[in-house]
């Protein structure tokens, strides 16, 4: 029977698994990973902790052989050792790496990453969506025209189980918080519905526990295939017509990530150029030397720049990442995220407009920070939405509408639940003020924004 060889990437499923199904049809199967070393940044260290304790997973379920280095390399090497076919699901960050590949070995490729493949969803004019809404429109009629038919798992003979790397030592408390697996997605996504049907409603700007779905990591390495997630999300929805606005707020939160990924394949340099040029000229503080991945420590500091007036805001970044800005709900969302290598969307946002409006550093720097400590940090979702804080992105949030992080506290966190838990100094006595001014930081960039807002 033929052999196929089939590279897992961001897809560490069998369930609804298109080139694993296709090659399980056709004889023995012979399961691929690769640590890519030709990328312009490393996978962030969160990331790889979930990625490989996933896959660790995923090989007791299909053989699988890790390798590390350069796919174009690589794989051909091994199809050529195996005498195997090759086959993969598309993915939307390295266009031009993979078709080297295909072109060298041949390879089957299938859809199965998005709902939508990013050539599909078009404006009237042909021409790409910038806006979310129509896009989610128009991604809905997509649907509706070609629903998603999710498959089954094939059957596989089990795999010898992968060997887990060593933790880096902030990782510590990553375990204590997230199970990675395709079956902890499967559960927690049933679990989920579950509490939809029994009432619990789901709101991602809700900063109770419970309240969200805690899906997110389980869609960046496609433990779930979104296809299956809609499909299962859209026929709860008909079931439960009480539960239905919840759970169609969760699939427009879905789209949301599918918009990000649209967006990335038209635009592949999201994470280091403005989207919005006029946002060159935006004076953010910036040092291209304070990049997590190239220093043994983990929080910014003015050493890293030789560059005495570069450095300046170096310490202000440190301040931000440690959580010690003086702003409870900034503070209890940066010490969230290292504690757990997640932080809630709420927060998310008002952490990256206290950055890159009151504090006046570059998103870059915000974004470089979250791919290295968020477990589901993607090269689409974690630039796109970062630009969409800093207002230089797509469909943003104005720059002019600076986050007053007491304000949203006040109003997202009114009982102070949130910030008791992950910052519980923040409501005692003697608390630091917060690091500038809130008005007065707000002013500066409101005239700073003034500065640029007509530039073409």
């Amino acid at each position: 029977m033929p052999t196929t060889l089939v590279w897992f990437r961001d897809d560490l499923r069998v369930a609804d698994n298109p080139a694993l199904s296709w090659a399980a049809s056709r004889g023995e199967v012979t399961g691929l990973l690769i640590d890519d070393t030709s990328g312009p940044r490393p996978l962030g260290r969160a990331a790889a902790w979930w990625r490989d304790r996933s896959a660790a997973e995923l090989s007791t379920k299909v053989p699988l052989i890790r390798k590390t280095g350069d796919p174009r390399e690589i794989v051909p090497r091994l199809a050529r050792e195996l005498g195997a076919e090759v086959a993969w699901n598309r993915r939307y960050d390295a266009p031009e790496l993979d078709a080297e590949v295909k072109s060298a070995t041949g390879a089957r490729t299938f859809p199965g990453f998005l709902l939508a493949e990013p050539w599909e969803i078009n404006s009237g004019a042909g021409t790409p969506y910038r806006v979310f809404t129509p896009f989610y429109k128009a991604l809905q009629q997509h649907l509706i025209a070609h629903p998603p038919q999710p498959t089954a798992a094939p059957t596989l003979p089990g795999g010898t189980p992968l060997a887990v790397p060593d933790s880096p030592v902030w990782a510590n408390g990553l375990a204590q918080h997230n199970i990675p697996g395709e079956d902890a997605a499967l559960a927690r996504f049933h679990a989920f519905l579950e509490g939809l049907a029994d009432g619990h409603g789901y709101d991602n700007n809700d900063l109770r526990p419970g309240a969200t779905s805690r899906l997110s990591a389980h869609l960046r390495f496609g433990e779930l295939s979104p296809g299956y997630v809609w499909a299962e999300t859209a026929a709860f929805a008909d079931e439960h017509p009480a539960a239905a606005p919840h759970a169609w707020a969760f699939l427009r939160q879905v789209a949301w990530r599918e918009f990000a990924w649209h967006r990335f394949y038209h635009l592949p340099d999201l994470a280091v150029h403005n989207v919005r040029s006029q946002f060159d000229r935006f004076e953010w503080a910036w040092s291209g030397n304070a990049a997590p991945w190239k220093h043994a420590q983990a929080f910014a500091d003015p050493a890293m720049e030789p560059d005495p007036e570069a450095a300046q805001h170096l310490s202000q970044l440190a301040q931000w990442q440690r959580g010690e800005t003086g702003v409870p709900l900034v503070d209890a969302g940066m010490r969230e995220l290292w504690e757990t290598g997640t932080m809630h969307n709420r927060v998310r946002m008002v952490a990256g407009s206290w950055l890159t409006k009151n504090l006046g550093i570059h998103w870059r720097h915000g974004e470089e920070w979250f791919w290295d400590t968020l477990v589901d940090a993607d090269a689409a979702s974690n630039p796109f939405n970062w630009q969409w804080v800093a207002g230089s992105g797509d469909d943003a949030a104005p720059y002019f509408r600076v986050f007053n992080p007491l304000t949203q506290q006040e109003k997202f966190d009114p009982s102070g639940a949130y910030v008791s838990r992950w910052a519980p100094q923040a409501l005692l006595p003697g608390y630091p003020e917060p690091m500038v001014d809130i008005k007065a930081s707000r002013k500066t960039a409101l005239l700073a924004y003034d500065d640029i807002k007509n530039d073409k």
